[in-house]
């Protein structure tokens, strides 16, 4: 199956350049309620499903035995900047938990963020692990070790009990046995099991029911603290900020995944190419295309669907545009 254009660049007046991919967005019940493309072929969420890697430090009693606040909550479920907060959020997580920064399984990069990137070179420390964008994720997964009583290290690790609880989660959400599912290894380390976007959707749609009180936790906190999911300007803050009533999360190669709670909606988008513009865009058509939105949260959320290219001169050259398919 060839999956439909789902965004497009212009210049001068014509069509540079295409993404294609697919998406999937389905009710609590498993009803694909709208879909195009390929949705039942096995990719890699990556990133985008950190909320269903969160469950289990919610549902494990980890969270309420270390004190976790909403602000640690968002940032469990991120793929954050490196912005100060970021690190102060982490930093804090980590230290109520009883874990040091040496006990980090993700690896170091700079931070994300310009202005945090150019502040750490300047001082001439070098980036850390707590700088990676998944370091919240990864102190709530050591935090969740030691509720546990498993050994932190090696956490990352597949056959850890860590990883097998969250695998475990997944599976139960999404409706799919994961040990029958090829798995690779996320950049930050961990395991990432492939998973359909049918069966992503489904998860995500199961992850809004009221009486799930870890996912309405997730969601709470998340609300309560957009910024602590991406940062600034980022394309997840952004749009949560202006529309509170969805929760959206990127993943790298062009994923997206979220929930409408107050619709019971759960949707999942892959780009083809791996274009993350491709996947903010397609994801705000998406969005802006199904019929649970006040006019102000749709308005809201159609100015996502598109915007300005600019050259070096700050001269409009073209534009990113959102294609309903």
């Amino acid at each position: 199956m060839t999956n439909p254009v789902i965004a497009e660049v212009t210049r001068g007046g014509i069509v540079e350049s295409r993404h294609r991919g697919a998406y999937a967005v389905a009710d609590a019940s498993g009803h694909i309620v709208a879909a195009e493309g390929a949705i039942a072929a096995d990719m890699f969420p990556r990133s985008a499903v950190k909320a269903f890697q969160c469950l289990p430090i919610v549902e494990s009693g980890a969270a309420e035995r270390f004190g976790l606040t909403d602000e640690e909550i968002a940032l469990c479920c991120a793929s954050h900047n490196g912005e100060p907060a970021h690190l102060r959020v982490a930093r804090a997580l980590l230290a109520k938990a009883g874990n040091a920064e040496a006990l980090y399984e993700c690896g170091a990069h700079w931070p994300a963020d310009e202005a945090s990137r150019f502040a750490l070179v300047k001082s001439g420390e070098a980036c850390a692990a707590v700088h990676n964008n998944c370091s919240g994720k990864h102190a709530g997964m050591l935090a969740l070790a030691r509720q546990l009583g498993a050994a932190p290290h090696g956490y990352t690790r597949p056959d850890h009990p860590v990883q097998r609880l969250i695998a475990s989660a997944m599976g139960s959400l999404c409706g799919i046995d994961l040990d029958g599912q090829p798995v690779g290894v996320d950049g930050c380390s961990v395991p990432t099991w492939a998973i359909p976007l049918r069966n992503l959707a489904i998860g995500f749609a199961r992850f809004t029911k009221p009486d799930f009180a870890a996912a309405q936790r997730i969601i709470r906190a998340v609300r309560a603290h957009p910024f602590m999911v991406a940062g600034t300007g980022d394309f997840d803050t952004l749009i949560m900020e202006a529309v509170p009533r969805v929760f959206v999360k990127t993943g790298a190669e062009g994923v997206y995944c979220g929930c409408i709670p107050h619709a019971g909606l759960g949707i999942a988008l892959k780009v083809d190419d791996g274009a993350a513009r491709a996947a903010e865009v397609g994801m705000a058509t998406v969005l802006a295309g199904l019929g649970v939105w006040t006019p102000e949260e749709r308005a809201a959320i159609s100015r996502f669907r598109h915007h300005e290219l600019v050259n070096w001169r700050k001269l409009q050259v073209g534009e990113l545009r959102g294609v309903d398919v």
